[in-house]
């Protein structure tokens, strides 16, 4: 396949895989108040990271913050909410592409993926948020932002994760070739 070709199938799938990401974002199965919710929306994202690299990853996903700041109920307190919860902890996803072509690529993907982008929301959340941390959460007394933080963006995102993970694991086999790229190597 030519260069132009899959210049052309690369703008494409991202285009298509973005809009999946998309509508599967607004198919909530839980909420949380301030944000944050269990959706398989970063499957599509990984997929496209994994089959396309870095580089394309990256700006997918970068993309992708912004519709969801721009589509979604944006919760921010301020522009650094923006940046963060929205333009840097979905863009960070995209490392998900450095996993392109290796064994088992999607499924570390998925893992650094979803472990930057808690880091950033971690972050975000001890420090950006604190103030709006409530006096229990999940039944216990909050003390600490740093633990807030980590209680409630892992929470979602730990869930969020592991069905991504089943449904690769689903899959695989049938569409192992795709995860993989394999059909991108002609």
């Amino acid at each position: 396949m030519t260069k132009r070709k899959m210049t052309l199938r690369c703008l494409c799938e991202g285009a298509l895989l973005l809009a999946l990401a998309q509508v599967l974002g607004y198919l909530k199965l839980w909420e949380l108040p301030n944000g944050g919710s269990v959706t398989l929306s970063m499957l599509p994202i990984f997929l496209f990271c994994v089959r396309w690299g870095f580089g394309p990853g990256l700006l997918v996903s970068f993309a992708f913050g912004l519709l969801q700041l721009f589509l979604d109920v944006a919760y921010a307190a301020g522009w650094q909410s923006i940046i963060g919860d929205y333009l840097l902890a979905f863009a960070v996803m995209g490392f998900a592409g450095l996993f392109k072509g290796k064994k088992n690529g999607i499924y570390w993907g998925s893992l650094l993926g979803t472990f930057l982008r808690f880091l950033v929301h971690y972050v975000t959340g001890a420090t950006l948020w604190a103030e709006y941390m409530p006096d229990e959460f999940f039944g216990m007394t909050m003390t600490s932002p740093w633990i807030y933080s980590a209680l409630y963006n892992g929470s979602f995102l730990l869930l969020s994760l592991a069905m991504v993970l089943v449904v690769i694991a689903i899959l695989q086999k049938p569409l192992g070739k795709y995860l993989r790229g394999d059909d991108l190597k002609k």
